[in-house]
């Protein structure tokens, strides 16, 4: 069962009633992402999403991290390129203290000095860390070649210099933007009733949030830009990644592109791992995979293969790639009908799955998600619906990013 209100300033509750499940996980979402912020605050919502943590009134940054310890509950946040996420999974027993410490968390952060200074260093080593990963710097730089600087083509963690820089008065001002009630959604999943939830979020959340209207502010969303990032680093594996145009977060044919992505290379038996690893050994990892945003959506394709066929492995791919444009087999239909339905089964099972899921979709769409059409609407999807879609996908338009210890193979001119 599935309950929402919408209180007077603006804020939406959700809640996802599973008895079933013996826990409780519950979200604060922010429609506050990466995608949002400029050139002067790129990084600025993943800041602030680690400096919530770091002390409120009440509580220091131990204490936080203490008390939630105390009651055996799992405290996080993560921050995407459209929102931001404060989260918990306790016990039924737990729940209203684990609400009362996060809704505290994300309202009373006092963000003194100190403790922004040290977070900066931490935020530095995190940017550092992502960029020793090469698959992560290749998918990053692949936003970049696909989006351009603004926009969806933003990092989440932005730049080191903007890290150091950024105020108290900087944070202050940004929450003033998007930190308001009628930006946020409170999503509760699990072994909680609608009446209890909503009680926590009167008694902890709903009167203490800023009631300010919002900034209406749109993610930049530019066309495929077709272009190449390259990269130079002192690495064993070259890393190579495409970025073509997908479906939009809930879009029109989203089952149907999700099973098409299924079959090129969402699984061991898909053809990028097949043809690319298997059959021809040019690589390790190989996968597809589908980001849906507000406004757009994507399809990437990485893999990290040997420096010395990564040319052929470029080529294999996209050979692979424009495969699918000629549609799929009714076996490989089949399988990937049961993955997609069997991965969203198991979803259901999750109180934390649903609890973002249902939280997501209400921020983005100012709808309930419907699990059952969900469902259903997999069930009833058809191979002669799926190669519509596949035949429709633009396989030749596509953005490149390689980061690799010699790049030459792969620049232009």
């Amino acid at each position: 069962m599935v309950k929402v209100n919408k209180f007077e300033n603006g804020l939406r509750l959700i809640v996802r009633e599973m008895p079933g499940i013996l826990s409780v996980s519950a979200g604060i979402i922010v429609g506050a992402g990466s995608c949002l912020e400029d050139g002067d605050n790129n990084g600025i919502s993943h800041f602030i999403e680690h400096v919530n943590f770091k002390g409120t009134e009440k509580y220091s940054a131990f204490d936080i991290s203490a008390k939630f310890d105390e009651i055996g509950s799992q405290v996080n946040a993560y921050t995407s390129k459209e929102n931001t996420c404060y989260y918990f999974k306790s016990t039924k027993a737990a729940t209203e203290r684990s609400f009362e410490l996060l809704s505290d968390l994300f309202l009373n952060s006092t963000y003194k000095a100190d403790e922004l200074e040290n977070e900066k260093r931490v935020v530095a080593e995190e940017i550092n860390m992502s960029s020793d990963i090469p698959e992560d710097l290749c998918m990053d730089n692949l936003s970049s070649a696909y989006f351009g600087d603004d926009g969806l083509g933003r990092t989440i963690l932005g730049t080191q210099e903007n890290v150091f820089s950024f105020t108290k008065d900087d944070i202050l001002k940004y929450r003033s933007r998007f930190y308001n009630a009628d930006n946020i959604v409170v999503s509760f999943a699990g072994n909680i009733n609608f009446e209890s939830a909503l009680r926590l979020t009167e008694k902890y959340f709903a009167p203490f949030v800023s009631s300010k209207v919002s900034e209406k502010k749109e993610c930049l969303t530019t066309e495929n830009l077709c272009k190449s990032a390259i990269c130079e680093k002192d690495i064993e594996q070259t890393h190579i990644a495409f970025g073509y145009e997908g479906i939009k977060y809930d879009g029109k044919y989203s089952d149907e592109f999700a099973l098409m992505n299924f079959v090129l290379g969402s699984g061991m038996s898909s053809r990028l791992f097949q043809e690319v690893r298997e059959k021809r050994g040019l690589c390790y990892t190989v996968y597809s995979y589908p980001s849906g945003y507000k406004n757009t959506g994507t399809l990437a394709v990485y893999a990290g293969v040997n420096p010395d066929s990564a040319a052929e492995a470029k080529s294999r791919v996209e050979e692979v790639v424009r495969s699918i444009t000629s549609g799929i087999t009714e076996k490989e239909f089949e399988r990937g009908k049961a993955q997609v339905l069997s991965s969203f089964v198991f979803g259901e099972e999750s109180a934390a799955a649903q609890m973002m899921l249902y939280g997501r979709y209400l921020l983005t769409t100012g709808k309930v998600f419907d699990s059952e059409a969900k469902i259903k609407g997999i069930e009833n999807t058809t191979l002669d619906q799926v190669n519509a879609v596949a035949a429709r996908f633009n396989a030749e338009k596509f953005a490149f990013s390689v980061v690799a210890k010699d790049c030459s193979p792969f620049k232009l001119g």
